[in-house]
Formats: C-alpha cells, sequence, structure tokens
C-alpha cells in the first residue's frame, strides 16, 4: 500500500487499490425504479427492501484486476565485493489494483500510482480470465492510466461513463473493489461532496461509501449502472476507511481515455493563461457581489488564449461551459478537460455586470524555444541539462509558468558524480548569472561554461529564492 498526504485536510491520505473476486453473471440491467425518474425516498418497508443486485450485476463484470511487476537492482554489500561476490542482483516487485473496462476493445482505466514503475502488467477478469496488457497512457497529474488488453478480435462487457452533470449531493453510490485482497467486493453509500478540490487541478468526488486498502482503481457507480468515477484516495489517521473517500470525476477519465485511445500516450492539456484567486467573502463584499463564487483574475499572460479572448485583469469567472467555478483548483481542472483547438464560452462578471468570452484551448506557448543543451567540459554545470523557460516547460515539470520567469533552468542532471551534483545543482534551478554575466539563454550557458574560468562566482533562483556562490 502507497500513501501521500493531500492539502485537503492534515490527515493521512491512503492511496488504495482494489481486484476482482467472484464472478458475477453478465445480465442487463432491467431493474426497475434505477432509471431517470424523480429521485425518492423510501417511503414503506417494501421500499427499504429494495435491491441493489441489478446494478452490481451490470457494472461488476467490468471491474478487472490489474497486477504491475518492475525489476529492481539490488547492491550487495560491499565487503562481498572484494571477493568478487559483488554482482548486483535483482529482484521482482509487484504492486496490485483495480481497473475498470470502459471499451469493448479492452481498454481499462486504472490509477497512475497502480502502474507507476510497471515493466509487465496482466489484467485479470471477474471470470478470472487473464490478459497481458500494455499501458498506453500514464497521467500522474490527474493519477490516471490507460490499459489496452492484448486480446486481438475479443469484446468485453463495458460500464458506460456518465459525465456527471446530473450528479447531485445526497446521490445513492456504490463502490466496487477488492478491499484488503478479500476479493471483489461492493459498498454503497451517498455522494458526500461534489467538486472538491485538492489545491491544485483535481476536483473530485466525495463519498461515505467505504473505500480501503486495496480499492485503488475501483469503479463508483450511480443507480443507473454508469462509471461517475475511478476511486483513489482516502483521508484516515488510521489508514482505513472513516467514511472520507474521493474518486476521480468519469469527465476526466473520459478526456484520458479518448487521448489513449487516439494515439496518445501523454495527456496534452490546454493552457488559460489566466492566474486568479478564489473570491473569498471580503473579495466578494469589495466587489459587491451577493456571495463569494467564482475566481478573480490576477493576472493574464500576455499572447496567452485568455489574453486573445479579451480576459482582463479584475473580472471574476464564474462557469466554463455551464459548469460553475467554485475556486482557482476547479478553475485549472475545468479547462484540463477542455481538448486542444475546442471553443468554450467562460461566463462572469466584468464591473458587477454579467459578461461572456469565447477562449480557444490551446497548449503553453513554447516560445522561446527550449535549445536543450547538456553542458560538459570542466565548470560548475558540467554533467547538466539545461533548457530555455517558456510556458511550456514549465507546464511540462508541473509549475505555475507565472511562477516560472523566463532564463535558463537545469532540466536534469546525468549522474551523482558529476561537477553539477557535486557542487549543489538541482533540477529547477534557474540560471541567472555567472562570473558577472548575465544568462538569458541556454546558449548563453553553454558558450559561457566553454570560455572555462579559473575560478566561477554564479547565482541560480531556487524557490524564489537567489543563491550566489563562488568555486574555484
Amino acid at each position: 500500500m502507497k500513501s501521500r498526504f493531500i492539502s485537503l485536510l492534515p490527515v493521512l491520505a491512503v492511496l488504495v487499490a482494489c481486484g476482482p473476486g467472484h464472478s458475477q453473471d453478465n445480465k442487463t440491467f432491467q431493474g426497475t425504479g434505477f432509471g431517470n425518474e424523480p429521485r425518492q425516498v423510501p417511503s414503506s418497508a417494501v421500499g427499504m427492501k429494495t435491491s441493489f443486485a441489478p446494478v452490481v450485476r451490470t457494472v461488476a463484470p467490468a471491474v478487472v484486476n490489474v497486477y504491475a511487476k518492475v525489476r529492481v537492482r539490488e547492491n550487495v554489500d560491499p565487503f562481498w565485493q572484494m571477493f568478487g561476490n559483488g554482482v548486483p542482483q535483482s529482484r521482482t516487485e509487484g504492486s496490485l489494483g483495480s481497473g475498470v473496462i470502459v471499451r469493448k476493445d479492452g481498454i481499462v482505466v486504472t490509477n497512475n500510482h497502480v502502474v507507476a514503475g510497471g515493466q509487465t502488467f496482466m489484467v485479470v477478469l471477474n471470470d478470472r480470465r487473464e490478459y497481458s496488457a500494455k499501458l498506453l497512457l500514464s497521467d500522474p497529474r490527474s493519477d490516471l492510466a490507460v490499459l489496452k488488453l492484448e486480446a486481438p478480435g475479443e469484446t468485453f462487457q463495458t460500464i458506460e461513463l456518465n459525465d456527471g452533470r446530473d450528479l447531485e449531493v445526497g446521490d445513492l453510490v456504490l463502490a466496487i473493489g477488492n478491499p484488503f485482497g478479500v476479493g471483489q467486493t461492493v459498498t454503497n453509500g451517498i455522494i458526500s461532496a461534489l467538486n472538491r478540490s485538492n489545491g491544485e487541478e483535481g476536483n473530485f468526488i466525495q463519498t461515505d461509501a467505504a473505500i480501503n486498502p486495496g480499492n485503488s482503481g475501483g469503479a463508483l457507480v450511480d443507480m443507473n449502472g454508469k462509471l461517475i468515477g475511478i476511486n483513489a484516495q482516502i483521508l484516515s489517521r488510521a489508514g482505513q476507511s472513516s467514511g472520507v473517500g474521493f474518486a476521480i470525476p468519469a469527465a476526466m477519465v473520459k478526456r484520458v481515455v479518448d487521448s489513449a485511445a487516439g494515439g496518445a500516450t501523454s495527456l496534452k492539456r490546454p493552457w488559460l493563461g489566466a492566474k486568479g484567486d478564489t473570491v473569498t467573502s471580503d473579495i466578494a463584499k469589495s466587489l459587491g457581489m451577493d456571495r463569494p463564487e467564482g475566481v478573480l483574475v490576477s493576472d493574464v499572460y500576455k499572447g496567452s488564449a485568455a489574453d486573445q479572448a479579451g480576459l482582463q485583469t479584475g473580472d471574476v469567472i464564474l462557469a466554463i461551459n455551464g459548469q460553475a467555478v467554485n475556486d482557482a483548483g476547479g478553475l485549472r481542472y475545468q479547462i484540463s478537460l477542455l481538448n486542444l483547438n475546442q471553443t468554450a464560452k467562460i461566463e462572469g462578471l466584468r464591473q458587477g455586470k454579467p459578461f461572456s468570452v469565447n477562449v480557444k484551448a490551446t497548449p503553453p506557448s513554447d516560445s522561446p524555444p527550449r535549445d536543450e543543451r547538456l553542458i560538459k567540459g570542466e565548470n560548475p554545470f558540467a554533467g547538466a541539462k539545461v533548457v530555455n523557460l517558456s510556458p511550456a516547460v514549465a507546464d511540462e515539470i508541473g509549475v505555475d509558468p507565472f511562477d516560472a520567469p523566463r532564463g535558463v533552468m537545469i532540466y536534469s542532471i546525468e549522474s551523482a558524480r558529476t561537477y553539477a551534483a557535486g557542487v549543489g545543482l538541482q533540477p529547477g534551478d534557474i540560471v541567472r548569472e555567472v562570473n558577472g554575466k548575465v544568462i538569458n539563454t541556454s546558449g548563453d550557458l553553454d558558450a559561457v561554461a566553454k570560455q572555462g574560468a579559473r575560478s566561477w562566482r554564479i547565482s541560480i533562483q531556487r524557490g524564489g529564492r537567489i543563491i550566489t556562490a563562488q568555486f574555484s
């Protein structure tokens, strides 16, 4: 079981994994009371006995186990290396998670943390059939990955996706997974909250359906038997379900799956080019708004999609394509759902009056060109790979382009034995000055490094701080 912290609450966020158990009948869902009629609370003993079995029979066969294996090299004790017994050994490590078949040709979606680092993949169906699988796409930012079963000509039962537009807090849901490895298990609960942001890009569905270690990649379905989310995280001090679980919405799942099916190996996100702050109660009062909602635009990147669409500093963004924007994380999420070159309608308030603009979803600007170079020779930068900073490079490494001013960034360092590593340089450092010369491009740095010097005085920017060091 792997774990990580998310910024929602200062408690442990446990990444959970799941898999199949007993086989189910592949019957078509025929149950009554599970259609699109108005929602009702059971009002009689008969109503209380209504079963979830029709939904489970429909969706359970499409939930699968995902096995990822990776070969790990182990170093041996240096003492034995002295006697010729120091050949590094390797062992196989594996991770077990769950996935959901979303296309009849064997496209499976799961969590990225289930397959991360995996070299070979095996998928086991609910009826215990086993298939090798190929990793088509992995996206750490959304924590989603897409696999393809190696089964030419075969068709598989799937779960239809619900884009979430009709979801409401209080709706009944089922979570299907393999908690603690006991076998496929179904739990029920309600949608506790929608659009739950982690402060970054996520816009999770929160549920009280029991989700425990062993459920990652499992299905969260509605009463129509449609997939509304992929179970991904729980918040817990004890490492097990405390009634606060999170699922990645099906709208993001569809975006990732469509990209993989189209041949992409990574998710290409559009970039709005507008930076904003969540509207608080104080901000709402200062703007004359009835209540706090939306995102107040604080900066617009020149030449970006937002700039070309006419967004201005001081605008309040309330919705994108009719979907409400509640905070800065929600704004990034709604933009990430757009396909490149798609036109979206942004609605909001400008000086207290409603306005709307159409924005074309475009990728982050790659100007200036990255001009990637590996610095060589005898200098403090030897062994470092450097690139010119641009919105595209910043977005690629997960940095807000507004927080990454133009300049030359150390993209990677070849090994711990290089000069660059020895003097303490790190990926993400921005080189500002070398021996009194301002560094504007990777070509500038390469030229200064090739000239050589008896001593080196360099200034770098790291995390908003300027650090200067002398080497000889």
